[in-house]
């Protein structure tokens, strides 16, 4: 039997969706979990989403979020600040220790996860891409370090799913666990192999989707007075982009 890993990402303090894809995970009797950042903001229970992940997550890769929000100044907008605050001090000094990718080897191909690209957590490739986008998520830079490039990557970041395959490379975004944005049902992946294995063997992605209560979550905003609760409801509920609504 193959060995199975499961990946989520962009959890986003969203503590419901992601005890619902943890149950899930677990009646799939997986029980390695690796994480591509963003585990808290935008949602009102980032401080136990980042305890929930440090206990469950294997590896944790930085996010864009969880790089930045830490060191969110007082100045800044009231939701930043909120989310801040909501983050003891030792989660926020655990976020930005969080390395920016993370190397393995599945059935003899070499797979590289990390939150948004090669180059920075900050550096979006959206599933509509060019061709240097693409071929760059695949390169070895400062952030990934030297080496031999990954056969496969597995990415989060933008919130959207899919898989595609490029003369023998294969580029993954896993979605969204707490803020999925094509479609409002949270989803993560499947890595499946020989773990560690050098010679090659079958090997497989895939994605599940997780429905879970989304009313419990919306409550849970309203009631802790988060800002944005009504736009964080609309895009809950749509998968449409608060920039969008």
């Amino acid at each position: 039997m193959a060995d199975r890993i499961a990946i989520i990402s962009d959890v986003h303090g969203n503590l419901t969706a992601l005890e619902a894809v943890l149950a899930d995970i677990a009646d799939r009797g997986i029980e390695r979990i690796l994480n591509l950042g963003d585990v808290a903001g935008k949602g009102p229970r980032g401080s136990a989403a980042v305890d929930r992940c440090r206990e469950v997550c294997e590896v944790t890769v930085r996010g864009n979020w969880d790089e930045f929000l830490p060191a969110i100044a007082d100045d800044r907008g009231p939701d930043l600040v909120w989310w801040r605050d909501e983050l003891r001090q030792d989660q926020r000094d655990w976020l930005v220790s969080l390395p920016l990718s993370h190397d393995l080897l599945v059935s003899g191909r070499r797979v590289r996860l990390f939150h948004a690209s090669a180059q920075s957590p900050h550096v979006r490739v959206h599933v509509r891409h060019t061709d240097d986008e693409f071929d760059g998520m695949f390169l070895a830079t400062e952030m990934t370090g030297a080496g031999p490039g990954p056969d496969v990557v597995l990415y989060g970041d933008i919130h959207a799913a899919y898989a595609q395959t490029r003369e023998g490379r294969t580029l993954v975004n896993v979605g969204s666990v707490g803020n999925p944005l094509d479609e409002p049902t949270p989803s993560y992946g499947v890595l499946e192999g020989v773990i560690d294995g050098v010679d090659p063997a079958p090997f497989g992605i895939s994605f599940v989707r997780v429905p879970y209560d989304v009313d419990a979550e919306v409550a849970v905003a309203h009631e802790r007075g988060m800002p944005t609760a009504d736009v964080w409801e609309v895009e809950l509920r749509t998968a449409r982009y608060r920039g969008r609504q």
